[in-house]
C-alpha cells in the first residue's frame, strides 16, 4: 500500500517500495491555473532535497517544482508533453510528475501526511 506524504511547496508523494511517485496538489494547480507546459526531467538524473526538478508553464506565470527529497528519477510522465492540462484535471491521479528512487527513506519524517497539509492550506 502506498503512503502519501506532502511538502510545504504543494507537492504530494505517494512512496511505495522505495519508490515515490511525485505531482502537485490540487491546491496548487488551481493557484497556477491552466497549465500550458511541462519541462519534463531526464531518467537517471539524480536530485538533492530543494533541486529544481521540473517546471510548469501556466497561463499566469512559470513556477519550479522541486524535489521533495534526494533520489534519481526513473521515469517522467510522457503523457504530459502532449497534454499539460491532466495536472489540472487529475494532479494526484494521471498528471503526476516524475518517479524517483529513494536515497533514503528517513528523509520522509520531515514531510507532511494529508491532514498536516490540509491544515496548510487552511
Amino acid at each position: 500500500m502506498a503512503k502519501l506524504y506532502f511538502t510545504d511547496d504543494h507537492e504530494w508523494l505517494s512512496v511505495e517500495n522505495g519508490v515515490a511517485t511525485v505531482g502537485i496538489t490540487d491546491y496548487a494547480q488551481e493557484q497556477l491555473g491552466d497549465l500550458v507546459f511541462v519541462d519534463l526531467p531526464e531518467a537517471g538524473r539524480a536530485l538533492k532535497k530543494g533541486d529544481v526538478a521540473v517546471v510548469v508553464e501556466s497561463v499566469k506565470a512559470a513556477s519550479d517544482v522541486y524535489a521533495p527529497v534526494d533520489g534519481e528519477i526513473i521515469e517522467a510522465n510522457q503523457a504530459l508533453g502532449s497534454e499539460p492540462a491532466l495536472v489540472n484535471s487529475a494532479a494526484t491521479t494521471d498528471g503526476w510528475l516524475w518517479k524517483m528512487k529513494l536515497a533514503d527513506e528517513g528523509q520522509l519524517s520531515g514531510l507532511l501526511d494529508e491532514a498536516g497539509y490540509k491544515a496548510l492550506i487552511g
